[in-house]
């Protein structure tokens, strides 16, 4: 059971959430923080205050003051006439994280909404019942206003939601569980949609995936340079350690333990002098890639703790100001820098699959062929591998550099951050189908050599691999090994199930 606090929430708490379906519950300190929050929102409806989103419409409509007889209905039409979101729902570990994150948002006190809202989201976490949410239509600026519209329809008995792995209305669901719809007052609709949360729920799903997808590139290199007979002097600590970027020397140390024991490596002079960048700049290419997963990991953390919601309230009332926090530029910047550095990976990796198929640049048979000439073998697979590597670079180019106001020009720059985040989930799938198909490669390439002379590392990481796909004895249809392996990578325990079966490998850990 994962307490929640509004302020310390890390990727771990998201992973054991979202993927091993955790429940939460509230810290009691943060229940009284939000208490505190609601008694001030109901004092400056009672005053008749003008305050920004309590007593006023929204956006454009900021300046038409809302009878105290209309607060209720305001928060209503508002979470309807927001929900336009359109096209395929957010997967469903985006969808929980949403919740969770916009959640833990209100914790921190900022908000204004009754524990009501709090018990309705502990209660689609803990149920798993989750919000259908269309992942188009977001600016990222305001808030992802559409997507958080879709969840909060949800609150009220609106809308739809996955449950059980099937889809239903929430209203039928609601009536199964038994599970009162709430009726927003007011602020609170605003409170839960005024947020970057569907752009951070989908980066920090996109972080995990993206971090379990370098360690296998590290991996993956590794076979390839067996393959080719790779010149292991390129990864010795003295040259890593002479640049000083910590992410390159561990990429190195980690190459060069998986291939401790290797016979098929060689020494610089042995077969040659050097080798191309894409084998001898692993460290550098992937190191950099590291560095910048690092610093999207820490502004994705910042984010799932910080009050997004607008206004926010402070002192217990006394002092409601409104802001801005609600523009996504972090996280579509870091969303954008993501994309760059996973699909780098994919380049690279698409450069050393060339180098195990193209008998212009290795001593293997053409194309990997059992029967060169009349089967083709690999061939194919690397047109595929560059298309995909061709189609990240269309993905990479960076949302947030653009901008189209809305609300009659009153938010006339906003951040595309939901945007870039669901640009960056495609180019991770694109990259672990390149890397699956130099798993392949690579597999049949140290087939070629000698599978004994293998490092004891890359022999089990080689056998599992068969397990999934067969020897390439003769052409067939390459697409179903892609396919299984890339599942494999997603959704399995590599690169963890193979070290495990060598626990002396990694002192502390990897």
């Amino acid at each position: 059971m994962l307490t929640l606090t509004g302020s310390d929430l890390t990727m771990n708490d998201v992973f054991r959430v979202c993927y091993e379906k955790e429940s939460v519950q509230i810290a009691p300190s943060s229940m009284k923080r939000v208490k505190h929050s609601r008694q001030a929102v109901e004092a400056i409806v009672t005053r008749q205050e003008t305050v920004y989103g309590i007593t006023t419409g929204f956006g454009k409509f900021s300046d038409v003051k809302i009878q105290e007889r209309d607060v209720h209905d305001l928060q209503h039409h508002l979470i309807r006439s927001h929900a336009c979101g359109v096209g395929d729902p957010f997967d469903e570990k985006v969808s929980r994280a949403m919740v969770l994150l916009r959640l833990n948002a209100l914790l921190k006190g900022y908000s204004g909404v009754r524990d009501d809202v709090i018990n309705q989201l502990v209660l689609l976490i803990n149920q798993q019942i989750h919000p259908v949410i269309p992942q188009q239509g977001s600016l990222g600026a305001s808030g992802d206003l559409a997507p958080l519209s879709h969840l909060a329809l949800v609150l009220i008995g609106e809308g739809k939601v996955m449950y059980h792995n099937e889809l239903y209305t929430t209203e039928k669901v609601f009536q199964k569980e038994g599970i009162t719809p709430i009726r927003l007052q007011a602020k609170e609709g605003l409170a839960l949609i005024n947020g970057t949360q569907a752009m951070t729920a989908q980066g920090i799903i996109n972080y995990i995936e993206a971090e379990k997808l370098a360690l296998q590139a590290d991996w993956i290199a590794s076979l390839t340079l067996e393959g080719l007979n790779g010149i292991i002097d390129a990864f010795h600590p003295s040259i890593h350690k002479a640049r000083g970027y910590q992410e390159q020397i561990d990429v190195a140390a980690r190459i060069r333990t998986i291939l401790s024991d290797s016979k098929l490596t060689t020494s610089q002079g042995e077969l040659r002098v050097q080798d191309a960048y894409s084998l001898r700049c692993i460290p550098q290419v992937h190191g950099a890639s590291w560095q910048s997963l690092a610093y999207v990991k820490d502004k994705l953390t910042i984010e799932a703790n910080a009050a997004t919601d607008n206004p926010l309230i402070f002192n217990d009332g006394s002092l409601v100001v409104s802001g801005g926090n609600f523009h996504g530029q972090p996280i579509a910047l870091a969303m954008d820098f993501m994309k760059i550095a996973i699909a780098e990976f994919a380049s690279i990796s698409e450069r050393r699959v060339e180098r195990l198929v193209n008998p212009q640049l290795n001593d293997l048979p053409p194309f990997l062929s059992a029967k060169p000439g009349l089967q083709s073998g690999a061939m194919i697979m690397q047109y595929a591998a560059a298309s995909l590597v061709s189609e990240n670079k269309t993905f990479a180019h960076p949302a947030s550099v653009d901008s189209i106001p809305s609300s009659a020009n009153q938010e006339d720059h906003v951040s595309m951050g939901t945007i870039g985040a669901r640009h960056a989930s495609s180019i991770i799938q694109n990259t672990r189908n390149v890397l699956a198909i130099e798993f392949i490669c690579a597999m049949q390439a140290v087939e070629y050599r000698d599978r004994n002379k293998m490092s004891s590392a890359t022999k089990s990481l080689y056998d599992r691999g068969r397990q999934m796909v067969p020897s390439i004895t003769e052409d067939r249809i390459f697409s179903t090994d892609i396919e299984t392996v890339s599942n494999w990578m997603k959704d399995n325990d590599f690169p963890w199930d193979v070290y495990r079966t060598h626990p002396t490998m990694y002192e502390g850990g990897i």
